[in-house]
């Protein structure tokens, strides 16, 4: 199972803002744009970029807590 918190390097009591703020700066270092080729970034992108989908919509984000 994905641990969505420890993707992005954020606890579990993480405000949206701080996650916001851990998931832009990931993204930014992995953007495809900017690794060409690499499939690591690209997959830490996509992992960091479904994260911060699910730990930014407060019901995404409460029925991955309850699980």
């Amino acid at each position: 199972e994905k641990d969505f918190y420890k993707e992005l390097g954020v606890t579990s009591s993480a405000t949206k803002d701080e996650i916001k703020r851990a998931a832009r700066k990931i993204l930014a270092e992995n953007h495809p744009d900017r690794n060409p080729g690499n499939t690591a970034a690209e997959e830490r992108y996509k992992a960091a970029s479904e994260a911060k989908e699910v730990l930014t919509d407060d019901a995404k984000r409460k029925e991955y807590d309850e699980t």
